[in-house]
């Protein structure tokens, strides 16, 4: 392996141990075998690096969103909804969870801007890939409006959960409730 992944790898393990906030340059370089020189070479910043590392973990859970293989259930339906937000959940309750990295943003992002720059322009590729995930399909084949309403619907509701399995797991909502909810909103939509 070079000192690109060597970096890459260390920055995930420091992340998870001490959070973008505590996260030194020095912490990276020691956990990988590397050098600081190799922080600016490869990735330009230590800030560029934790957003990549950030980005490479939670694209990692891709499969844990998926069960680990195939969904059962069928694309667009309550199942697949149900189905999808109880492995997303399943995710949330390991402990040392990485979705606490995500709490840390959004409570502390003024304080890491080239890091939330970098997480801001990732955002929109994680929506286009949760449509996917949701509803079947190729990422390259979702629309932007796709993207733009639905995409950006699953990621709200995803960024509310992580913040309630932050908080007060004992009382976070399970896949069923999100999904007997939904089922609720699109009763009460539905002309009468």
């Amino acid at each position: 392996m070079g000192h690109r992944e060597d970096l890459l790898e260390g920055a995930q393990r420091c992340l998870l141990a001490k959070g973008f906030l505590r996260t030194t340059a020095r912490d990276i370089v020691k956990e990988s075998g590397t050098n600081l020189a190799s922080i600016g070479y490869h990735y330009g910043s230590k800030d560029a690096l934790v957003a990549q590392a950030y980005i490479g973990m939670v694209e990692g859970m891709s499969d844990a969103f998926e069960g680990g293989g195939e969904l059962q259930g069928e694309p667009g339906t309550l199942e697949r909804f149900t189905e999808v937000w109880a492995n997303i959940i399943g995710t949330m309750r390991e402990p040392g969870s990485m979705w606490r990295l995500s709490m840390e943003i959004v409570a502390m992002g003024d304080q890491l801007p080239e890091v939330r720059e970098h997480l801001a322009r990732a955002q929109r590729e994680g929506a286009r890939g949760i449509v996917t995930l949701f509803h079947g399909g190729r990422e390259e084949d979702v629309p932007e409006e796709r993207v733009d309403t639905l995409g950006y619907f699953y990621l709200t509701l995803m960024m509310g959960l992580m913040a309630q399995w932050t908080f007060d797991p004992k009382s976070a909502p399970e896949a069923a409730q999100l999904a007997a909810g939904l089922r609720q909103v699109i009763e009460g939509a539905a002309p009468k």
